[in-house]
């Protein structure tokens, strides 16, 4: 069973970065930068898909889309381990 589901609004429990991938060194989003932070710890987003790891399909990914402003304009996905997340603010 998925710790988060479709439509949970969830938190980034740490910073999000873009990893680099083993191969190329280039980051795993396209169009984006090695490294560069895609939602800082604390940032609210909303989980659109749920899936596994390819290599492990016991371990869930969640695409979340983060919101990238005060205006609650919402970032493109980004895939997230359950360990990378949380429910309600951090106290």
């Amino acid at each position: 069973m998925n710790q988060y589901n479709l439509g949970d609004l969830v938190f980034a429990a740490i910073d999000l970065r873009n990893d680099p991938l083993e191969d190329t060194g280039e980051g795993g989003v396209p169009g984006v930068a090695a490294d560069e932070l895609l939602a800082a710890a604390g940032t609210r987003g909303v989980v659109v898909n749920v899936g596994h790891v390819e290599a492990d399909p016991t371990q869930d990914i969640y695409l979340v889309r983060f919101e990238t402003g005060p205006d609650g304009t919402l970032a493109e996905p980004i895939g997230c381990l359950a360990d990378e997340l949380h429910y309600g603010a951090q106290t």
